[in-house]
């Protein structure tokens, strides 16, 4: 009997034994790659890139993010309504703007991986405004949305150097500047990043291939709009690639019809920039620490339904259509000195846009959308004659500006800028403004005669002007 129960506890032990081997070799989860691309190198320094070395409100599963945006501006032209045409970062003359106020996180567990920031402030506004997709069938998608900057979901593959499948609204990389202004050298964007989207709403796949070369294909609603125009979506892609930590090589490239109710109009754009750090000393370093420049090229076209892309640079023909197009560059340069903490920068652009498919619309009166006084009011067929943008009508535009940047640590920055833009034709608010003879959405005249309301009497236009120069001052708050 002893015997048996001797040889139960012997086998007793050797099974706890083996059980305890078992788990004490069985292999660990999978380790998730860092999500952050390009590791080990200082991308600070880029034109649209975070100014951050690291997040303050960082742990293993969560990044707090919080952004203000603010800015004064003041017009040489001073409109009676205050208000700022063809610009994304600024809405208001004259007055302190909050232009972004920035709530959210990014959150990351086992390879899931999510952000959502807010958008709330002038930019809420500004931005959204020539998306006409929340026009097509029921809800607002305008409003729907109107407050989210970036809302995703997605997870991390640990293959190759990671790969990220995320759907939702997230960034565009055309036009090179970021959406927020933290992270761009310049204040008032030039010309080719104000008239390309900001944002994508649809599915996105990062493919890092090697540390220094990112593969990203798209599969979006649209150009910078919440829903689909049409019946297809858009495609895109994006390519980057860094050989070092000076250098950074991008092109970005889209596909689809954008154009509402033109199911034969078929849009597409390619961009393309080029970056480069041509000195750098350290912080500690007395004098000039650091100096880069940033270029981009776009080049694009509509072709269909009246249209038919650079047509051989015509304004148009019976056979063929308009000639629809879009070309662009802006270039500039900044150096940084006294140990990083100020900057100088200069820069400008030019653009061509014949249709204006791409141009930001002048808001109020000179708003090429029906006046809400008179429906039967759109593109200039009757009333105000407004702002057009219809097929041969011409746009081309040049800017310029230049500005000082004092960042007293990476949480905060202070720039103040000097601005002129230029357009062949009547664009900018002159000191009229674009709302009524008196600067009120309030105002209204009845005609005498017929009873019409409208927001003017007979003979007053909008005021706009073919150029305009301003001061900018603005505070960038970010943790």
């Amino acid at each position: 009997m002893k015997e048996k129960v001797l040889l139960i506890l012997m086998l007793m032990v050797s099974a706890l034994s083996a059980n305890a081997q078992t788990t004490t070799l069985s292999p660990s989860p999978p380790v998730i790659k860092d999500q952050t691309p390009w590791d080990g190198f200082d991308q600070t320094w880029q034109n649209g890139s975070d100014r951050r070395d690291s997040a303050l409100l960082h742990n293993k599963y969560v990044t707090g993010i919080m952004m203000v945006d603010a800015n004064v501006t003041y017009s040489f032209w001073n409109p009676n309504d205050q208000t700022v045409v063809g610009s994304t970062a600024l809405a208001r003359n004259n007055e302190m703007d909050v232009s972004d106020a920035v709530l959210g996180a990014e959150f990351n567990y086992d390879g899931a991986r999510g952000r959502i920031l807010t958008q709330l402030g002038t930019r809420s506004i500004v931005v959204p405004r020539n998306d006409l997709s929340p026009y097509r069938g029921q809800y607002d998608l305008a409003d729907a949305y109107r407050y989210i900057s970036e809302a995703y979901g997605g997870y991390h593959f640990n293959v190759l150097n990671g790969i990220n499948v995320d759907g939702g609204l997230f960034m565009s990389y055309i036009g090179l500047n970021s959406y927020y202004q933290e992270e761009n050298w310049e204040y008032q964007a030039s010309y080719t990043s104000d008239n390309t989207p900001w944002f994508f709403n649809g599915i996105r796949t990062q493919i890092f291939v090697t540390d220094k070369l990112k593969i990203e294909p798209w599969i979006i609603n649209g150009w910078q709009s919440y829903g689909t125009f049409n019946a297809l979506p858009g495609v895109g892609g994006n390519i980057t690639y860094c050989p070092n930590e000076n250098i950074k090589m991008l092109t970005n490239d889209y596909y689809g019809t954008d154009d509402a109710g033109l199911f034969g109009r078929h849009r597409f754009h390619s961009d393309n920039s080029f970056l480069a750090r041509y000195y750098h000393k350290p912080k500690s370093a007395k004098g000039i620490t650091q100096a880069a420049f940033s270029a981009t090229f776009d080049i694009g076209d509509e072709k269909g339904d009246g249209v038919n892309g650079f047509n051989h640079f015509k304004t148009g023909d019976s056979a063929s259509g308009y000639a629809q197009y879009f070309v662009s560059w802006m270039v500039y340069n900044k150096v940084w000195f006294d140990h990083g903490k100020f900057g100088w920068y200069i820069g400008g652009g030019w653009m061509t846009n014949p249709g204006r498919y791409l141009v930001l619309a002048p808001t109020g009166q000179a708003s090429p959308f029906p006046n809400p006084y008179n429906p039967t009011q759109n593109g200039g067929e009757a009333g105000l004659d407004p702002f057009t943008e219809n097929p041969g009508n011409q746009f081309t535009g040049w800017d310029c500006s230049t500005g000082l940047s004092w960042t007293p640590n990476q949480t905060i920055e202070f720039k103040i800028e000097y601005v002129h833009r230029n357009a062949s034709v009547p664009y900018f608010a002159g000191p009229g403004g674009v709302t009524s003879p008196t600067g009120y959405t309030t105002y209204t005249y009845t005609d005498p005669t017929t009873g019409v309301v409208s927001a003017e009497p007979p003979g007053w236009k909008p005021d706009l002007r073919t150029y305009e120069d301003r001061i900018i001052l603005a505070i960038e708050f970010r943790l």
